[in-house]
């Protein structure tokens, strides 16, 4: 499915501007303009934020769920390992806090004895 050039091209119509409008601000020619409303897969984020400009919206608004459903095809694997790295070093450093607390605690124990 095309959902993010449908909207595009949807967007482009409504505000009354050509594909040779869009080309001209991406500077490209009208004919690889067309491809990218197309096959959004070749839409980089630079020309998504320079569509969305021209088009008065905003890149969220141009990607809206397609964004969401590849993150969460592609990259659920690596999100997940991301996060367990993350809480593991968090475990590690909560520890390593504690343990520094205790040692503290001794220390101000010893010197509140003498």
């Amino acid at each position: 499915m095309n959902l993010i050039g449908n909207k595009i091209r949807l967007l482009r119509e409504e505000k009354g501007l050509s594909q040779e409008n869009l080309a001209s601000a991406l500077d490209i020619t009208q004919s690889n303009y067309a491809r990218l409303e197309k096959d959004d897969n070749r839409i980089s984020v630079p020309r998504l934020i320079i569509i969305a400009k021209t088009l008065e919206t905003t890149v969220t608004e141009l990607v809206g769920e397609k964004a969401n459903t590849v993150v969460n095809q592609n990259h659920n694997h690596e999100a997940v390992t991301y996060l367990h790295a993350n809480f593991q070093a968090d475990k590690e450093h909560i520890q390593t806090l504690k343990d520094e607390i205790e040692y503290l605690k001794k220390m101000v124990d010893k010197f509140l004895e003498k």
